[in-house]
């Protein structure tokens, strides 16, 4: 059988053991608020960061909608220019028929 003596702590080893261990609580206490910091800047990063992504979420429907604007107005600025080049084949014909015309009125 084993004994195992131990000595009693005098006043010195009580004092060492004591600061020891304040040492040890002061430790964790900086550990949870360093993790308490650490937790609350992921959350404020998390945050952040959803409300980018909703940004560009919207971002994102308001480029759809000027795309499909700018469509319509291409289609619409093409359709303008079909209209004014029948305008100004119209006009030359006119033109032509009133020269015509004007040319047999001298004739006269």
């Amino acid at each position: 059988m084993f004994v195992i003596k131990c000595k009693s702590l005098d006043t010195e080893d009580h004092a060492t053991y004591n600061r020891g261990n304040r040492f040890i609580r002061e430790i964790t206490n900086m550990s949870f608020e360093v993790f308490e910091k650490l937790e609350n800047k992921v959350q404020q990063a998390i945050d952040t960061i959803a409300l980018l992504q909703m940004e560009i979420d919207e971002l994102k429907e308001q480029n759809s909608a000027l795309s499909q604007e700018l469509q319509a107005n291409k289609s619409g600025t093409e359709s303008l220019v079909r209209e004014n080049e029948q305008l100004k084949q119209e006009q030359e014909t006119w033109q032509e028929r009133l020269r015509t015309l004007l040319g047999k009125m001298e004739e006269v």
